[in-house]
Order: C-alpha cells, then sequence, then structure tokens
C-alpha cells in the first residue's frame, strides 16, 4: 500500500552507507568502504559498500543488493517493514497508495491503532516496573531475585501491571484510547455495568515482538500463589497478535541466530532470558503452547539449523515429537539437547557459565534419531511388539524428510542402532508411501526438465581441469555491462567504417534485435527483455534501476555485478604518478568483442543443432545436401567473425 512516489524518495534520500554503518564498522577503501561481514565470523573483511552505486556486497556470504534489502537480510524485515524504517529514521512521510479500497485503509488504521496502543500499553508497564513504589518492591524485585541483569530487563523492556483494578484502563482513556481498541487489543476488560477492570493486574510484564521489533502483544506472570489464576496469561487473538506465529525472543536473537546459523528453541519466557544473560543468545522460545509450521517457518528464515532444549520430564518428551516431526517436513536440521534431570533452561543456565553451557551442549546435543530410539527403546525395553512399533514410528519421522539423500544416511543410522537390516527399512518407507502416509519427494534431488533445457551446451575444460562454461561467461559479461555501463556513450564503427554514437543498451538490443538472438539464461533474458521495455519508454535501465527493484535474485545479482572485492587505489596516480587506466576506457572495445563472440557461440549451436540433422538415417539426400550447404554458409559466416576478433581458425 505504500505509493511508489514514497519508495522512489526512501531510495533517493536513504544513504546505504549510513544504514550499514547502524551495524558494522566501515572503513574508507578508495571510492567503496569495507567492514567485517555481519552474516558470520571473519577477520579479513570482505564486506563492501559503495556510496556512489548505492549498493552493498557480502563477498564471504554471496549476499548483497541496496539499502533495503540490507535491511531485510540484518534485521529479516519483510520489503514493506523496511521501507517503512527508512522512512521512519529519514522522517519521510508515507503516502498511501491511493488504489487502495476504502476498506483496506479501515483496516489498516485499526491495525495501526492497535499497534500505537500496545506500544503505549509497554512503555505504561516499564515506568510502572522502574518508577511506582509497588512495581520497584514487587515486579523489579522479582527480577533481580531471579538474577536479571539491568541490561536484559531493558533489552527485553519488562514490565509490571499495578494490583489496582483499572489504573490502566483510567490512563488509556485519559489519553485518547477508546473503549472498543482497549477491548480489541485484550488489555482491559469491560463488564456490563460499564466496570473496566485491567487484564494483566499484579503480574511482571513480558512484550512480545513482531520481526521487526513492532509491539504485538504480552505475557504475564503472576507472582501470587495464594489466588485461582493462570501463572501465566498471554494477550488474546487480535489483528496484530496471531500466538502460533510469534515467538518469544526473535526479534532480539535473529542477528544472533543468522551469525551463528543456528537456533535454539525452548519453552518459556524466562528460559531465553536466562539463556541470553548466559551468553547463549541465539534463542527463542514458543511460549508454553505446541510448536505451530507458522513458527518454524519463522526461524528457518534464518537458519535451517535447530536444537530444541527439554528438561527431564519425561511425558514432555513424548509430547515433543510432534514437533520435531514438523521441523523435519520443514526441512530443517534438528537436534535434541535432554537437560540434567531436575533441570531446565531457565535453571540451568542461572548455575553454569556460558563456556560450561556451550560445553555441555557439544557433547549432549543428539540428533533426532538417536533421541527417539533412545526414548522409545526404554519403554519398549524386551517387548518386540513394541519394538516393532518403534521402528515404524522412527521410519514415518524419517520418510518426513524430503531430501532423498538425508533420508537414506538416517536409514542406515538406523539400522546400526536398532541392528535391523537396512532393506527392511526401506520397504518400511515403500509401504508408508503407498498407503499414503506422509512421504515426499524433493523436487531438488533432480534437475527439472525447464532447467535441462536453459543449459548453457558451450563448455571448456581450463588448464586446471576445471569446466568453465563460456557461454554462461559471455552472457555473464553481457548483463554485467548492461549493469555498470548500459547508459554510457560509446563510439563504435559500422559495416562501412564509419564513427557512429550510441549507448552500450541501444547497441546490445539493437543487435538482439536485428540478429534474433535470446540468452539461454532465462534470469539474464527477463532482465534483457526489461531493458528493452525501458528502451522503448525512453529510459536506460542499469543496474541502479535492477538495485531497485522488489526481486531479491536480481537485486543480489545488480551488486555482485556491479562491485568488486577488490579495487586499485588511487594513491597509484596521486603519490605514484602512475596512470592506471579505468574500465571505461575499455568499454566500446569490449561491448564489440562480447557481441561478437556471442554471435560466434550462437552460431556454433546452429552448427551442431544441423550436424545432429545429417545422423538422422531417415533423412533423405536432397534435405542432406541442403544442410551441409547452410553448415557451410554458417561456417563461413563464423570465420569472418573470427577475423573481426583476430582470431586464427
Amino acid at each position: 500500500m505504500i505509493s511508489q512516489r514514497t519508495i522512489d524518495i526512501i531510495f533517493e534520500t536513504a544513504r546505504v552507507e549510513e544504514v550499514v554503518g547502524d551495524f558494522v564498522v566501515l572503513k574508507r577503501a578508495g571510492s567503496s568502504m569495507k567492514g567485517l561481514s555481519p552474516f558470520g565470523n571473519e577477520k579479513t573483511p570482505s564486506f563492501v559498500v559503495s556510496p556512489v552505486k548505492q549498493i552493498w556486497k557480502d563477498f564471504s556470504s554471496g549476499k548483497g543488493g541496496n539499502v533495503v534489502t540490507f535491511l531485510m537480510e540484518v534485521e529479516q524485515f519483510t520489503y514493506p517493514e523496511a521501507l517503512r524504517w527508512l522512512a521512519k529514521r529519514y522522517n519521510i512521510e508515507i503516502e498511501e497508495d491511493a488504489e487502495a479500497s476504502m476498506e483496506q485503509k479501515q483496516e489498516e488504521k485499526e491495525r495501526e491503532s492497535l499497534f500505537t496502543l500496545t506500544e503505549f500499553a509497554k512503555k505504561f508497564f516499564i515506568n510502572q516496573l522502574h518508577n511506582s513504589e509497588e512495581g520497584n518492591l514487587i515486579g523489579l524485585s522479582y527480577f533481580r531475585e531471579r538474577g536479571y541483569t539491568k541490561e536484559i530487563i531493558e533489552k527485553f523492556e519488562l514490565g509490571y501491571s499495578p494490583k489496582q483494578w483499572d489504573v490502566f484502563a483510567e490512563y488509556a482513556l485519559k489519553n485518547g484510547y477508546t473503549k472498543e481498541l482497549l477491548e480489541e487489543s485484550g488489555l482491559v476488560n469491560f463488564k456490563e455495568d460499564n466496570k473496566k477492570y485491567d487484564k494483566f493486574r499484579e503480574r511482571v510484564m513480558f512484550p512480545i515482538y513482531s520481526f521487526s521489533g513492532r509491539a504485538l502483544g504480552f505475557g504475564g506472570r503472576i507472582l501470587q500463589n495464594n489466588v485461582k489464576a493462570p501463572k501465566y496469561l498471554n494477550s488474546p487473538e487480535n489483528m496484530i497478535y496471531h500466538k502460533s506465529k510469534t515467538l518469544y525472543g526473535l526479534f532480539q536473537a535473529k542477528q544472533h541466530i543468522t551469525k551463528k546459523d543456528h537456533c535454539f528453541l525452548v519453552e518459556g519466557y524466562t528460559d531465553v532470558l536466562s539463556l541470553y544473560q548466559a551468553g547463549v543468545q541465539n534463542v527463542v522460545a514458543s511460549s508454553g503452547t505446541a510448536l505451530t509450521v507458522e513458527q518454524i517457518r519463522l526461524i528457518k528464515r534464518l537458519t535451517e539449523n535447530i536444537t530444541v532444549m527439554y528438561d527431564g520430564d519425561s511425558a514432555g518428551i513424548k509430547a515433543s515429537f510432534r514437533g520435531i516431526d514438523m521441523i523435519l517436513e520443514q526441512e530443517l536440521n534438528v537436534k535434541v539437547l535432554l537437560l540434567p534431570e531436575g533441570e531446565d533452561p531457565d535453571s540451568f543456565a542461572k548455575k553454569h557459565s556460558a563456556t560450561e553451557i556451550e560445553e555441555y551442549i557439544k557433547d549432549n546435543a543428539t540428533d533426532f534419531i538417536r533421541f527417539k530410539v533412545n526414548v522409545l527403546l526404554d519403554e519398549a525395553k524386551d517387548d518386540p511388539i513394541k519394538k516393532a512399533a518403534l521402528i515404524r514410528e522412527i521410519v514415518k519421522s524419517i520418510s518426513l524428510i524430503p531430501n532423498i539423500i538425508k533420508r537414506e544416511v538416517y536409514v542406515t543410522e538406523t539400522s546400526k542402532l536398532l541392528q535391523i537390516r537396512e532393506e527392511v527399512l526401506f520397504k518400511e518407507l515403500a509401504q508408508l508411501q503407498k498407503s499414503g502416509d506422509k512421504y515426499h519427494e524433493n523436487s531438488n534431488d533432480n534437475f527439472s526438465e525447464g532447467k535441462s533445457k536453459n543449459k548453457p551446451t558451450i563448455s571448456v575444460v581450463s588448464p586446471t581441469k576445471e569446466i568453465i562454461n563460456v557461454q554462461q561467461t559471455v552472457e555473464d559479461e553481457i548483463i554485467k555491462l548492461i549493469f555498470q555501463y548500459g547508459d554510457l556513450e560509446v563510439d563504435l564503427k559500422n559495416e562501412n567504417n564509419e564513427l557512429y554514437k550510441t549507448t552500450v543498451i541501444q547497441e546490445i538490443i539493437s543487435q538482439f534485435d536485428e540478429n534474433e538472438l535470446r540468452l539461454s539464461n532465462p534470469l539474464y533474458q527477463s532482465i534483457l527483455d526489461d531493458v528493452k521495455v525501458g528502451l522503448e519508454k525512453d529510459e536506460l535501465r542499469t543496474g541502479t534501476y535492477f538495485s531497485r527493484l522488489t526481486s531479491s535474485e536480481i537485486v543480489n545479482l545488480a551488486s555482485e555485478m556491479m562491485l568488486e572485492k577488490h579495487s586499485l587505489s588511487e594513491n597509484w596516480t596521486l603519490k605514484q604518478g602512475i596512470h592506471i587506466r579505468k574500465r571505461e576506457e575499455f568499454v566500446s572495445k569490449d561491448l564489440f568483442d562480447v557481441l561478437l563472440r556471442y554471435k560466434i557461440l550462437y552460431i556454433d549451436n546452429l552448427i551442431k543443432d544441423l550436424m545432429n540433422q545429417t545422423k538422422n538415417p531417415e533423412i533423405k539426400a536432397e534435405e542432406t545436401s541442403q544442410i551441409l550447404q547452410q553448415i557451410m554458409h554458417f561456417t563461413g559466416l563464423k570465420n569472418i567473425l573470427n577475423q573481426h576478433l583476430n582470431r586464427v581458425i
């Protein structure tokens, strides 16, 4: 719903070096800036930012893009969330799309009102915790007794809701929030006689955040033991808060999860706080509910590696099996960590240092197969019927794994653990598939027909035995010229050896149209089609244009092709007096060469197709003669083009 005009203003105003500089320490390196990758641990800077081109590239992870995609990567924002974050940072007023219906606008208005109220409530609870006598004596004392530091309390913005029946309700109403909105948020309940009471009275408060850090709702823990009330209370479902789609601590942990490429999953709020304080910061909680597919997918946006932490309670462990199966089904690599008997993540973290916790995780985290086998074998003991059921249970879990190679590895592992032949397990897998039980074939196990069709056909072997795809390399160069120098004016010669001026984009489109050429890479061809559309509108669409699109694939490609990992320092000219010719000075020659090379490759493919036709036993002599004439014609044309490239055939 953000208008294109607003998006354009955001891109024109926001500075990639300023935004990235909030997360990465950057140092000047020629015309670019460099820093350590925020997506991994490295000692040599490979993260490059170009203030001129307004793009970034992380050469260690392969990620890259513009200022919006950086926020999407580092903060895991959606595209609109990143735009809104930038608009707020640069004080840009967001203009809504005029095409949105009245219903859409009303719904968005209600959502924003709920967000505003929830933020208002969060600040109220924080203020009560720190600045009221009751909050200090009850709420803050509780957190301090649990061993939480000032930094953790502030990091997770913990709060306190007072004992008085309607203190928050009165405060909110006085500040202009309506009865209807307070009811919708679940913060206040109203009775028929118009009496009201705060839902979270006399509880310590745990704000729950969205991926982008907006307060969605609350979890509240009661501190009295002599009342008939649930120990924990959550905000009810509403337009902005859906319990099954949130994970407590995700906002605070997401950068750590991305950097570690690993996530720990626990159950409760205090489990997260204690582990985070102990140094295990890549941790989130399902907030006491059964794990959902939506929650697993939130983690998958950050990493494919997850370790689930459980205490020694056997009933809880057995109940966890379904959650583990769901994680497997979503193609994540899952391990299980059982804590010592009588311990939960909260108590365990309080008793051990970060190093001790890391050592325990390293020594005790196990794959789901061993975990499940150990739990079920202990129950089955020597009962053959129970053991057979155990085997089927394990195989059903393996069948959920989409990747065929992983499935085979786990079958082998299960065979060793249970001392049962692999072929028996594979037969059970086949029976599960036949009976309609959950079983997946991964579409990525084999190349699809479309991919094989698009695969360029010409390749060579380098002196190092590395296979180089020549056609792909040439197509890379064509797109790179468009991205880097598409609007550059160049001097070229026509067939009569006469000079004419044109731009890189105009020449490429002209040559492709005139010779009816197409790129074999479908992504590259779609870019070329887009460039052609721009040309028809008198627009020269270079890398800057493509780096602002919503397609992460194209934006990443643009950053990759527009930024070089290493660049020559200006000191060569300024201090040493050595003139280094810039790439721009060679563009005319590069353009001429790459277009000729592509035509030669194109003709090579035509000749190969014709040669294959002559091998058809059903072909007539006359047709063979015509094909041979075509081959001779194309071979002659290829020789002429090679002469232009100064190649000896």
